[in-house]
């Protein structure tokens, strides 16, 4: 008897002594069973008929697992082959397989219909597209389930306090709201195989393959967030020259937001490659380096972080060359990566095609007081 069955029947056993303790007193004291007495036993009666139906369940599983072990005595378990994605890839040029059901497109087909890119496959894609821009890791990320518009409620302003004196009427103040629309776009890309290569390859094509939707994706994704940054972010102040930046600059640009912003996680800089080279190259006022490199990331101005990101513009005359802020206030929605795979669409020049589409819609909360810009005359 397992300890389950042992436990629940303790536990029947105590239930049951507890009604006749309930009998026994009315039955003592020479009088019926009141409201509350009755009420008591049923809710009693309740979780006995519960333990029972435990115990019975747990019996007749003890006797199934029994039956199992009796029938499978002398086989032995071998465990399942790891999928060779690669070989699954080759079997699509001979017409073995065909799709994915990870949202994929479907048609009718004569051949049977199965698992074409595994979902560890996509996982690698989504994974290697956050390296190539960081506002999918900077950002709150919002997993949808299909692609409808999302509003977000925003919170604008706090209520103001007065000074009144004893006896006057309080001034009326009341904190204000606006809301931020998130509308998904559709960006993607088609990659063309021969399928003399898919069946002769000699190299890792499906590492060729996560390589490509992991660029062009996860590229495309930052391009389009940014784009929406850049529309609501403010100037924090305007550089010096059209063609440098100084310490000054970065610490005031970092002090023109809200003194919140700059303490809450995940506010620092943002910028490209190149002004990056160009901050490495700046020091205090007793000559140390401003940029404090850390390896894995991210490397911190003055002790807060910056984030590199080739969507930023570089330093040129009128662009915005560094940006500081909050970089959770970027929202982003989406349905995820779907990938898909048809043989038909280029079928006279036998040819399988690999379709990726990411979905997402962006936006900023407060992006006009929580993201400062560095203008460059």
């Amino acid at each position: 008897m397992s300890e389950f069955i042992k436990r629940q029947q303790e536990l029947k056993a105590n239930l049951t002594m507890q009604i006749r303790t309930v009998i026994d007193d009315a039955e003592a004291e020479g009088r019926g069973l009141d409201s509350a007495e009755l009420e008591k036993i049923d809710r009693i009666e309740s979780d006995i008929q519960a333990a029972q139906r435990s115990i019975e369940t747990a019996a007749k599983n003890e006797e199934r697992a029994s039956e199992v072990a009796e029938a499978s005595r002398g086989f032995e378990v071998v465990p399942e082959a790891p999928v060779d994605t690669a070989e699954i890839f080759r079997s699509m040029a001979r017409g073995e397989m065909r799709e994915h059901s990870f949202g994929f497109e479907k048609r009718a087909t004569l051949v049977p219909s199965a698992n074409t890119v595994p979902v560890a496959f996509l996982d690698r894609i989504f994974a290697l597209a956050r390296l190539v821009g960081p506002y999918l890791e900077t950002s709150e990320l919002i997993q949808r389930a299909s692609g409808e518009d999302l509003r977000i409620p925003v919170f604008t302003a706090y209520p103001a306090a007065t000074e009144k004196a004893a006896g006057a009427a309080l001034d009326e103040s009341e904190a204000t709201y606006s809301s931020l629309l998130l509308s998904m776009a559709k960006q993607g890309f088609i990659t063309k195989i021969a399928n003399e290569l898919i069946t002769d390859v000699g190299f890792d094509l499906e590492a060729t393959l996560v390589e490509q939707a992991a660029n062009a994706i996860g590229t495309r994704v930052n391009t389009v967030v940014h784009a929406a940054v850049t529309a609501v972010a403010t100037a924090g102040g305007t550089a010096g020259t059209a063609t440098a930046i100084s310490a000054d600059e970065l610490i005031s640009l970092q002090f023109s937001a809200d003194g919140l912003v700059r303490q809450l996680p995940g506010s620092g800089y943002m910028v490209n490659t190149s002004t990056l080279g160009a901050i490495r190259k700046l020091k205090d006022g007793n000559g140390a380096y401003i940029l404090d490199p850390v390896v894995g990331g991210p490397s911190t101005i003055l002790g807060l972080p910056v984030f590199e990101n080739p969507a930023v513009a570089s330093i040129a005359t009128g662009n915005k060359a560094v940006f500081f802020g909050h970089w959770p206030s970027v929202k982003i929605s989406t349905t995820g990566l779907q990938a898909a795979v048809s043989q038909d669409a280029f079928f006279a020049n036998d040819i399988t095609a690999f379709r990726y589409t990411y979905r997402l819609g962006s936006g900023v909360a407060n992006g006009a007081a929580h993201i400062k810009f560095l203008l460059q005359p």
